[in-house]
């Protein structure tokens, strides 16, 4: 392996356990890419060089010893700035975030530790989690590696800009509305959201949920087997169901599979003609290899995506009214003005009849979905914006426009997955791939299919000259 930082994590457990490489020179490797793509992109919030060598050099004992913690032993991975990790400050992306250390990984953290995996740092996001993008009044600009003056996408911002620059095989992400996702698309990468509670999560909220990013389906697979393993502090978890998703993942056969084509949502931001194309493009090679392919009406209405709206401008506009004039002078204004521009004067009502029309949406996502094995749709209706832009709109009132096509999927708790199809202008393009609720290892079954299907993939990106 000549690209040690980029190699991925399936290849290097193999090296590993033949003895061709250790977990101290992937470390070492993954650093000195950091150290030449960091001033320009800016994916990092915490690096622990000092720790993750230590802990490198605790799992090249083990592989030497024949006693690996699991396959991801040594391998190198980052964690969003939100999911506590022991020792670390969690501010979540805001200036006036706390600075106290956390006493405790939080679950997805706890799991890869006890994996073995090397945790390099934290990656960035942007406020509260509250945008698709890599701004953040904490952390500044985090830009996207395939065009410095495009964005990553968010709020797992970090997280997408860290896996296309080749800092290590495996990050983990969270995902509301698309936070996963959005950045997996723009960024080039594999993307899963998993049904609510498959990841275990502290602490856990409706349509919260934690996935892995990375380069390839293996990979995530092989993280959704440490992530899935069971953790008492998310009350909304799902049973612990032992099984092997890498086992798995390889093999699907198309044929007779039925898959509905969704490419209009009919609310939010209109997808642009190159990502219809991209994903009638996916669906082609699909049917071409067995698989049913149905267009797909919109279950989705501008009422449930404006209620999902106003929803979450309710539930920041409270936490933003607490705060003095001084704290507020220091969160990003698009975030004060988007969660107060309209929400200081809901009433109880409003509220209740915002969340009705999240219930609404859920159903109708659910009734959709049900008629399919899967569906298949574009993950954000744009091919890319401006590295400096709040949102793909850049305007409070309409913030979260772009994010009809995954949100759904968040209250409807069904799995669902971004895989790169192809690159236009030097930019990727994925699709989403959603299942039926707890079909986990469905979604990851065709994102793989379709990465053995799509065509020939760009070289990743390279560190701009010194």
């Amino acid at each position: 392996m000549k690209d040690l930082a980029s190699a991925d994590a399936h290849r290097l457990g193999l090296a590993f356990a033949a003895r061709e490489l250790t977990p101290v020179e992937v470390a070492q490797a993954v650093f000195e890419q950091m150290d030449r793509w960091e001033p320009a992109i800016h994916a990092m919030y915490l690096v622990h060089r000092r720790e993750a060598l230590a802990q490198a050099l605790a799992s090249e004992l083990r592989w030497l010893a024949g006693k690996p913690l699991s396959p991801l032993d040594g391998v190198p991975v980052t964690i969003k700035e939100n999911l506590h990790t022991a020792g670390d400050p969690a501010p979540l992306g805001v200036a006036i975030g706390s600075r106290l250390a956390r006493v405790a990984d939080s679950p997805p953290a706890a799991r890869l530790r006890e994996a073995g995996c090397v945790i390099l740092g934290k990656t960035t996001m942007p406020d509260y989690g509250m945008l698709s993008s890599g701004l953040s009044s904490m952390h500044g600009l985090t830009r996207n590696p395939w065009r410095l003056d495009c964005n990553p996408a968010g709020s797992s911002s970090g997280a997408g800009a860290a896996g296309a620059a080749g800092y290590g095989p495996l990050h983990v992400g969270t995902d509301i509305g698309g936070s996963v996702r959005l950045p997996a698309n723009h960024c080039g990468l594999f993307g899963l959201k998993p049904s609510l509670g498959r990841i275990p999560i502290d602490p856990p909220y409706m349509g919260r949920a934690a996935g892995p990013m990375t380069r390839t389906v293996t990979d995530a697979a092989m993280m959704l087997d440490v992530l899935s393993r069971p953790d008492r502090r998310d009350y909304m978890s799902l049973p612990f169901q032992p099984g092997d998703y890498a086992a798995g993942v390889d093999g699907l056969s198309l044929k007779g599979v039925r898959i509905g084509l969704l490419t209009d949502m009919k609310a939010g931001m209109p997808a642009e003609p190159g990502v219809v194309h991209t994903v009638e493009a996916a669906a082609a090679a699909l049917a071409g290899a067995g698989a049913t392919i149905e267009p797909v009406g919109s279950f989705m209405t501008p009422a449930m995506l404006d209620g999902m709206c106003r929803f979450f401008e309710a539930r920041s506009g409270v936490e933003v009214a607490a705060l003095d004039d001084a704290d507020r002078a220091k969160i990003l204004p698009f975030i004060v003005e988007w969660a107060t521009w309209r929400s200081v004067g809901f009433s109880g009502a409003d509220v209740m009849n915002a969340y009705t029309q999240i219930m609404a949406m859920r159903e109708a996502a659910v009734r959709c979905a049900a008629r399919f094995d899967f569906l298949l749709s574009p993950v954000a209706p744009i091919v890319s914006y401006g590295a400096e832009q709040h949102s793909p709109s850049d305007d409070p009132p309409d913030a979260l426009s772009h994010i009809a096509f995954t949100v759904a999927w968040n209250m409807s708790e069904q799995p669902a997955a971004s895989v790169n199809w192809h690159h236009v202008d030097g930019l990727p393009i994925g699709v989403q791939v959603v299942g039926q609720r707890f079909d986990d290892l469905g979604v990851l079954r065709l994102a793989r299919a379709i990465e053995q299907l799509r065509p020939a993939q760009a070289a990743w990106p390279t560190p701009p000259a010194a």
